[in-house]
This record gives structure tokens, C-alpha cells and sequence, in this order.
């Protein structure tokens, strides 16, 4: 596979001069298998973030060794040791029933040692195996997820620079991915204690990526073929390159999604699970009394050895299996190859090309129109995945982007495009759903009752649009937001809205004049492919049959029409007999509209409170299946999560006050072993016995008591230990530092003395000269006085420390003499500061005419004066100009 190198980040990506508060972006790539993750934030390079072994990639697992929490390699490790406490493929169960028995049963034959709990939102929690307290050791899967997200993000604030803290986040998901699947991520992003920037879709982020480096004069259309650990999908997509909107002269790329296939039976982790099962059906044949599926450790062994034999397979024709002491204190040996392991998914095949030919379909395009499928996702590597899609594309496979992190590079480019804070190659992005979303409603009538079932958003609907639905209703009713019959497999209502004040609203209007009032609201499509219905009123025109109304519909002004001008075509509520029906999206009145998030600003008229035309409508929410996560539970999640934290913090502290405690009593025992060593030399004999106690008992309480100790009895027993050789350290670090202490004060004496001396020398010479000395007399004896008794003091000192041996104290302190050497220098250094006085200045005048004549000059030791005569007419002034001596 060839890798991209990342040049274009100074090309392409740049910190805004305009930085908010906080600059920091968090992209994650989330897989099944892997996470890949990528942080942005000035002054560290536009590049994939390494995990703590420095790896590119870090695995998708958390789970417990005993008490400790572990994530990445060292989570998905112990599951050989402790299956029931490691936990990976999470994402499979993210956003799904507990009832749903096509996925709780998938997982649990990919998982068996794995115990699936029902939480109270009807969602999959899972059991951890080794805690006794079953209630306080269940984990819902956004919890499990947030704690992933929360790992990425510690790493995230621990790159480069100054530590930051990451709010904003971008995450990939795939683009079949339905509302519940999507809200799990984001609840867990934000018991990560993160918000979610944007959800993009796999493939377009992976366009993106590929559209950064490159520039496109004409269109082309590509597919972007992801293979991954849960699934297939396949997104065609178009490039272009556009004048920019935004910046004359300049260009943008334009990516169009057109159509998207997937398929989510065919995935990487179905070839682990089949590949699995050959060698468990191989080591049962082999050893027929020992039935390795009831084994849980030999299954979770057999799991990881099936990951790496698949591997092997990708290069080899065949794979040798090792796996010491897998169960029943059996090696198991065999071989497997690779015309079996393909055999065994050889129904796969149709599942592998289907989300091409579905991706096609949807986008009305032929296979002469696409340049290329490019390929991306760890299974795409898959020997057996390459040759059926080349038996499909011919020589248009590609693989001219990094399979593993091209989605994550893309998405955080795309987040950048987002956000204020930085200023990226533009690129323009329009996105679809693959999934049909329609709303369904009761008709009813005297004589009959239906269903209604409006399809307001088809496969290949654009993300980021809203639509308008008009109903004709005196009464009220409810509006039910679900998946199309289309979307197989997948939990069908998402929510149901009870809109209430319709008969009052429509009585009011049609008390104002109204014609025919109808009740109206938003549909709303996300860019990160939430749906939603807002915006619900009762709308119908008054007629102005005043003079300046009739005056407005002259002139082609008339009354207020509807919002988006559309007009009714309402199924009739007369008819008999209870019956139900599912009509098209004709059935009811809907209009397209961008920007979902500008809902109240692209309607005017049909939202405005004052208008007289309109009504708003109270609008109650009910959630069907999977409700999203509410604020209290996700305050409980997040207070689960802290005290986690909390308490592996306290752990660490004291692991680390133990291993610290632990070092140091070696390192003592080791000094006192010695013999003819300086800390013997400054030690007496009755001190180190003391030491060598004290030293036995901490340790003996290490091997007794130690793994139950708490943080402050580490610190005092190693605080008791040290309060003993303090006293032998000082005395060492006095005779080690005196001799530059002694030299330091001296150099201080002397130069203090040559200052007294030139003083001296200085204020002769001023005297001859008739000039102001720098120094008075009093200040000069004041720093002869503390230079005489500063050299008193250190030469009595001096001669009592020779009389002192070197394990006794020292009676001079080198702290002192660097105390008393520095005030004397201050004092000095104070007085060469002062600037030298000017001499005083001297004036005569005589009458004279206007002339200037030098008259004299006298030279007085180093001292010289110039005396100039200047004539004016009124007087002679004289003027004496002295250089001081500096």
C-alpha cells in the first residue's frame, strides 16, 4: 500500500492569526479493531497521533486486570488471561436493542466469554466477570466507548507545546450508521467530556483526503471501497475543481457524493469468526473428549491466533498454528490454508462487489463513467476481497491512499474546514443518506382510519436540508419519524411528536379571516445525518380587504401566501371502513430547503410570533426504540467515569510513593554496605546503626503491610528514614562545596578592597583639582567596617572548621558566606552605580562688543579645563566646562 507523505501541511493548513481561546481539534477515525486519531493545534505537525509505544494505530479495547484499568494493546492482551474483562468490537452494540438477537447473538459467538446485560434505556450494557459487585461492575457500551474516547484525548492534550485541553472532536462513522448508532457516539463523546464538532461519514472523509494533494480540471467520479472490521461500504463520489466563493482568483475542490452501497454482514471480524472456527473444528477433531468452545481462555486464545494466521494468509498459501498450552494444558499444532480459509467464505463474495453495484445504482452512473475504486480499511488488504473486486473493475482498483489513515486525515482536515480557528485548502462537501426516512400519521374519519406514510427523505437524500410538510388538520394529532421498509434489519420508529393546540389555532384563524388553515413543520437533515422535526405552527392566509391590501394584490403584493408557496393535496379523512394505507411523498405538501440549522431565518414568514397568519403549535417528543441518553444520565455516567479516574489517580500516586519508598531503601541500604565511601566519612558509627534499624524495620513492614498501606504511610516512612541522613547529606554537600564558598567570599574581600583603594586614590585627585568628590568619608568607613568584619568572621571560622573532623558539623556554613559575600558586593556595586556630581558653575559680566576669544588653558593632573571670554554688548560672560573622571 502505498503512503502519502504529509508535505501539504504547510501547503494546505495554517493556525488562523485570528485564534480563539482554545485551538485544539480531535479527529477520530473509530473502528471496531482500531482507533486512529489525529490532533490539530499550533505548533505540532498535521499527522496521525502515536499512542504511548509510539504506534500509528492504537487497538479499540478497554478492559480490567483484576482491579486495573487498561486500554489499547494492553485491554486487548489479557482478554487470553481475562476474557471476561476485555472488551473489544464494541462497536457492533453501540446504538442497538438488547432484544435485537441478530446482533447480541453475533457478538456473543465473536465474544462467548463476554457477559450482555439490558440497561434501563433498553440499550446493551456489559458485565465485568472478576468484580464481586455486579451492579457497580456493569458498564453500558457509551460508557465503555466514552472511556476509549477519553484515552485518545488524554493522549491528544499530552502532544507538543503547552498542555491544551480538547473540546471539539470529529469522528467518523459509517455512512449507513442510523440515528441510533449516532447518537450512541456522540452521548459518548460527551461523557468523554467532549462535544462533538461533526459526525462524517467514512467515505467522505476519506475523499477528502484524497482531494487535499490534488486538483481536478474536469469532473471525475471515483468509489471509495472501505473494508473494515464492521462492515462494507462503498461511496461514489465526484471531484472538480471550482472558483472559490470566498476568495477571487483563488480555486476550491468540489466533492459530491452520489451514491452509497453497503453492507454490514461482510466484515472483517465475519473472516475472523469463520477463520475461528476451522481451527477450533480442527483442534476438536484432534482431541475429540476436550470441546474447546467451553473453554473461555482457549477460545479468547484461538481468536487472537486466528487474527494473526489471517495475516500469514494475505502473503502465504498456507499458516502454521501454535498455541502453547490453548486448554486442557494442550499445545495445539496444525496447519491451515489458504484455499480453506477462502472456501469458507466464499458466500461472502456477492456481499463484497453488492455495495458497488448499489453505490452505482444509486448514483445513475455506469461503470465506463468511474475512473477508479479506491481502496481503504484494513480488510481491503484481503487477498480473497482484492481478487473479486478485481473480477468486477478490472485494472481500475487503486491504492493511492493510506489504507489506515486516510478516513482520519480526512476527517480532521474537514474539521478544520468547520471551524474558525484555521484556515484550510477550501473544499466543498455535499453528502448523502443512504437510508429512506419517511414520517407516518392516522387519518381518520367517521367512517375509516388509516395510516399515512409520507417517504420525506429517500436513499440519497442530500445531508444538511430540511423539508416542509402542510396537513390539513382541525384536531389534535401525532407525527411519527421512522426508517422507510427499505431499511432493513434496523429498529424502524425513531420518534413520535404529539402536536397539541391544533383546534384552538385553527378556530383563531379562522376567526381572523383564514381560509382553510393547515398545520406545517420542518423535517430536518443534519450534515452529520441527525433527523429531526421542528417548527411545528398552523399557517393560513387572511385576506387584507383594506385599501392598501387591495392597493398590494394590484400591484403583485397580495396577502401573505404560504411559506414555500406550495398547495395542498391532502388524502380525504370522509372515507369509510378502517383501512391503512401507505401513499408517497405526494400525499402531503413538502418542499427542500438548505441549512437545517437556519430553520427560523429561511422561514420568515410562516415562523414569525407576530405574524397573524400563524400559530405555533406545542410540539411533545416520545421516543421510540433507543432513546438518547438525558442529561442525567449522562451526569451519572460522567460521575462513574470521574471517580474512575479519580481512583486510579490516587492509585498511581501511591504506586508511585511506594516504588519511590522501595528505590530509596536500597539505595540506603546500599550506602551503608559500603565501606571508605564519603557518606561513611560524614557519618558516625552510632548514626549508621541507628539508620541500619530503622532501614530493617521499613523494610520488614514493606513485605508485611505494604500492599495495604495507604499514600501517607509511604511518605512517612520514607520521611523517616531521611530525617536521619539529612544530616549526613548536609554535612557532605558543606565539604564539598566549601573550598568554592571559601574562594567566592575571598574574591569578594579582595575586590572590596580595590574599591576602597581607588575611592582612596580618587578623592586625592578631586581635592587638588578643586572638584566634588563621588564618596563621602562616612560612606567609604562604612564599607571598611563591614569589610573588617566580614574577613573576622570568616578567619576565626576558618580556623575553628580545620579543628572539625568530617563526620562532626561544620561551624562555618557556606550558605553564610555566599549571604555575606553578596550583601558586601550589593553595597559596593550600589556605590559604582552613583553617578559623579558636576562642579559648580561660575559667572561674570563686563560690556564689551560681541566677540569671542580663548584666553587660557590649564592642565591639573588628569584634571583639564578650557576658559572661553565671550563679549556681548551688555556684559562678559566666562564659563568653565571640567571632564570628571569617571
Amino acid at each position: 500500500m502505498t503512503r502519502l507523505t504529509l508535505p501539504y501541511v504547510f501547503l494546505f493548513f495554517s493556525v488562523s492569526l485570528f485564534q480563539l481561546s482554545s485551538a485544539a481539534l480531535l479527529a477520530i477515525d473509530y473502528g471496531g479493531d482500531w482507533i486512529k486519531a489525529s490532533v490539530m493545534k499550533p505548533g505540532v505537525p498535521f499527522d496521525v497521533l502515536l499512542n504511548r509505544d509510539s504506534k500509528r494505530k492504537i487497538q479499540s479495547s478497554v478492559g480490567w486486570k483484576k482491579n486495573d484499568r487498561l486500554f489499547a494493546s494492553e485491554a486487548y492482551n489479557i482478554a487470553t488471561r481475562f476474557p471476561t474483562d476485555s472488551f473489544n468490537s464494541l462497536k457492533f452494540l453501540l446504538g442497538r436493542n438488547f432484544t435485537d438477537e441478530q446482533i447480541t447473538s453475533f457478538y456473543r459467538q465473536i465474544a462467548p466469554a463476554v457477559e450482555l446485560v439490558e440497561t434501563s434505556r433498553n440499550t446493551i450494557g456489559i458485565r465485568r466477570g472478576f468484580n464481586d459487585n455486579k451492579k457497580a461492575a456493569e458498564w453500558s457500551v457509551e460508557e465503555l466507548v466514552a472511556m476509549k474516547f477519553a484515552y485518545i484525548k488524554e493522549l491528544a492534550e499530552s502532544v507538543g507545546g503547552p498542555a491544551e485541553k480538547v473540546k471539539d472532536v470529529v469522528i467518523t462513522v459509517p455512512p449507513h450508521f442510523t440515528q441510533f448508532e449516532r447518537q450512541a457516539i456522540s452521548d459518548a463523546v460527551e461523557i468523554a467530556g467532549m462535544k462533538v464538532l461533526a459526525l462524517v461519514n467514512d467515505g467522505t472523509a476519506v475523499a477528502v483526503n484524497y482531494a487535499m494533494t490534488r486538483t481536478f480540471p474536469k469532473q471525475e467520479y471515483h468509489i471509495i471501497y472501505d473494508a473494515g472490521a464492521t462492515g462494507i461500504s462503498a461511496t461514489l463520489v465526484s471531484f472538480k475543481t471550482v472558483d472559490s466563493e470566498t476568495a477571487k482568483g483563488k480555486e476550491a475542490t468540489q466533492i459530491v457524493v452520489h451514491g452509497v452501497g453497503y453492507d454490514r454482514e461482510a466484515s472483517g471480524t465475519e473472516m475472523d469468526r469463520r477463520l475461528r472456527d476451522i481451527l477450533g473444528a480442527d483442534f476438536n477433531s484432534k482431541h475429540p473428549w476436550n470441546d474447546i468452545t467451553r473453554d473461555q481462555k482457549g477460545m479468547a486464545k484461538l481468536w487472537k491466533e486466528a487474527q494473526r494466521v489471517k495475516h500469514v494468509l494475505s502473503v502465504n498459501n498456507e499458516a502454521s498454528v501454535m498455541v502453547e498450552s490453548i486448554a486442557y494444558d494442550i499445545d495445539y499444532k496444525s496447519k491451515v490454508t489458504k484455499a480453506k480459509f477462502e472456501a469458507a467464505c466464499e458466500d461472502l463474495h456477492e456481499k463484497f462487489v453488492n455495495p458497488l453495484y448499489n453505490a452505482l445504482a444509486s448514483a445513475g452512473l455506469t461503470w465506463g463513467e468511474v475512473e477508479s475504486v479506491i481502496l481503504t480499511g484494513g480488510a481491503s488488504r484481503t487477498p480473497m476481497i482484492q481478487n473479486v473486486l478485481k473480477s468486477v473493475v478490472g485494472n481500475k482498483l487503486a491504492t493511492n491512499v493510506n489504507a489506515d489513515e486516510a478516513a482520519v486525515l480526512g476527517a480532521a482536515f474537514y474539521g478544520a474546514s468547520l471551524s474558525r480557528v484555521f484556515k484550510t485548502k477550501e473544499i466543498k462537501v455535499t453528502d448523502i443518506s443512504p437510508l429512506p426516512l419517511q414520517v407516518s400519521y392516522v387519518s381518520e374519519s367517521a367512517t375509516k382510519t388509516r395510516t399515512i406514510q409520507t417517504l420525506v427523505y429517500p436513499p440519497g437524500s442530500k445531508l444538511g436540508t430540511r423539508k416542509t410538510l402542510t396537513l390539513r388538520r382541525k384536531e389534535d394529532f401525532n407525527v411519527t419519524l421512522e426508517y422507510g421498509a427499505d431499511a432493513k434489519g434496523l429498529p424502524k420508529g425513531i420518534v413520535e411528536i404529539e402536536l397539541t393546540g391544533v383546534a384552538d389555532a385553527y378556530n383563531n384563524l379562522t376567526e381572523r379571516g383564514a381560509v382553510d388553515p393547515v398545520v406545517k413543520f420542518n423535517v430536518s437533515l443534519s450534515d452529520s445525518g441527525f433527523v429531526s422535526i421542528q417548527d411545528a405552527i398552523m399557517y393560513g392566509e387572511i385576506k387584507d380587504d383594506t385599501l392598501t391590501g387591495k392597493l398590494k394584490g394590484l400591484f403583485g403584493a397580495g396577502p401573505t401566501s404560504q411559506t414555500e408557496g406550495t398547495a395542498d393535496a391532502q388524502p380525504s379523512d370522509t372515507e369509510s371502513d378502517s383501512a391503512s394505507s401507505t401513499e408517497s411523498a405526494q400525499s402531503s405538501s413538502t418542499s427542500e430547503t438548505p441549512a437545517p440549522e437556519a430553520t427560523a431565518a429561511t422561514e420568515k414568514v410562516a415562523l414569525n410570533k407576530k405574524d397573524q397568519s400563524t400559530i405555533h403549535l406545542e410540539m411533545d417528543r416520545y421516543f421510540k426504540n433507543i432513546p438518547p441518553m438525558n442529561y442525567v444520565e449522562k451526569q451519572r455516567a460522567k460521575e462513574r467515569l470521574a471517580a474512575v479516574d479519580s481512583m486510579e489517580a490516587s492509585k498511581r500516586r501511591k504506586e508511585d510513593a511506594r516504588n519511590s519508598l522501595e528505590a530509596y531503601l536500597y539505595r540506603l541500604r546500599d550506602l551503608l554496605g559500603e565501606t571508605d565511601t564519603p557518606f561513611v566519612e560524614c557519618s558516625t558509627e552510632e548514626e549508621r546503626k541507628t539508620m541500619s534499624e530503622k532501614l530493617d524495620q521499613v523494610f520488614e513492614w514493606m513485605f508485611e503491610s505494604a500492599d495495604s498501606a495507604g499514600l501517607l504511610e509511604f511518605r512517612e516512612k520514607r520521611n523517616l528514614l531521611e530525617d536521619l541522613e539529612k544530616k549526613v547529606q548536609h554535612r557532605y554537600k558543606e565539604r564539598e562545596a566549601f573550598p568554592q564558598s571559601l574562594s567566592d567570599i575571598q574574591q569578594a574581600h579582595w575586590a572590596t578592597r580595590m574599591f576602597l583603594q581607588s575611592a582612596a586614590d580618587n578623592a586625592t585627585a578631586d581635592a587638588e583639582a578643586g572638584l566634588p568628590t563621588k564618596y563621602t568619608p562616612e560612606e567609604l568607613k562604612d564599607v571598611e567596617t563591614k569589610l573588617k568584619e566580614s574577613e573576622a568572621w570568616l578567619n576565626e571560622g576558618v580556623e575553628k572548621q580545620k579543628a572539625k573532623a568530617a563526620h562532626e558539623d561544620p561551624v562555618i556554613l557556606t550558605a553564610e558566606m555566599k549571604a555575606r559575600g553578596t550583601t558586601l558586593q550589593a553595597h559596593v556595586m550600589k556605590l559604582l552605580k552613583r553617578k559623579a556630581p558636576r562642579p559648580k558653575k561660575t559667572t561674570t559680566s563686563t560690556s564689551a562688543e560681541s566677540s569671542t576669544t580663548p584666553t587660557a588653558t590649564a592642565t591639573s593632573g588628569t584634571e583639564e579645563s578650557t576658559t572661553y571670554i565671550t563679549e556681548t554688548s551688555e556684559s562678559t560672560q566666562t564659563t568653565e566646562h571640567s571632564k570628571d573622571e569617571l
